[in-house]
């Protein structure tokens, strides 16, 4: 008997993009933190969400940071990554000033951050809920990867700052980077 469905085509389902914080939203979420809370958790949650956005750690890497992960002279942090593999992440000069002054004032006793990742999850669960700023370790993650790509950073290169396993997975992650984000880049090659 012939299949009556196997004349139908499937419906194309449009894929959603799933939205990251711009360094807007982050400035945002830095003010909350100031007004809100007192002076040493708002310097630990800023430089967490600095980390976050400028080396695009996963939860797990950045939970576990140690002092003898980081190397402030290359401005790279040790991870151990999916797979237990040994990798580096880069972190900006933004990361490195919190960095510096939350480990000024923060007598390190394991991880870096005093709290272990759901700590972290729960911390950035009250800065959603109070603010409306997306802001969960993946759309930092996203947010880092979309940021290089409007700089005009190959996919190849976002691939190794980022540890992913493809290229694929950072087309996935940056999906939203639009045309006119890239045609800021292009140079005509007869000009």
């Amino acid at each position: 008997m012939h299949n009556p469905w196997s004349d139908i085509d499937i419906p194309r389902v449009p894929v959603p993009l799933l939205k990251a914080p711009s360094p807007e939203n982050v400035r945002e979420l830095f003010a909350y933190l100031d007004n809100h809370y007192p002076t040493n958790l708002a310097l630990r949650n800023k430089a967490i969400i600095a980390t976050f956005m400028e080396s695009g750690l996963r939860l797990f890497e950045l939970s576990a940071i140690k002092l003898e992960d980081i190397d402030w002279s290359k401005r790279t942090i040790r991870v151990w990554g999916k797979g237990q593999r040994e990798g580096k992440a880069p972190f900006g000069q933004t990361s490195e000033a919190l960095l510096r002054q939350w480990l000024s004032v923060y007598q390190v006793n394991g991880n870096i951050w005093g709290i272990d990742r759901s700590g972290i999850q729960v911390m950035l669960k009250r800065l959603h809920q109070a603010t409306h700023v997306i802001c969960n370790p993946h759309s930092f993650r996203r947010t880092f990867a979309c940021q290089l790509r409007k700089a005009g950073v190959d996919t190849m290169t976002i691939k190794d700052l980022g540890r992913w396993e493809s290229l694929e997975m950072v087309q996935r992650y940056t999906r939203s980077v639009t045309f006119e984000d890239s045609m800021k880049h292009y140079k005509a090659p007869l000009s």
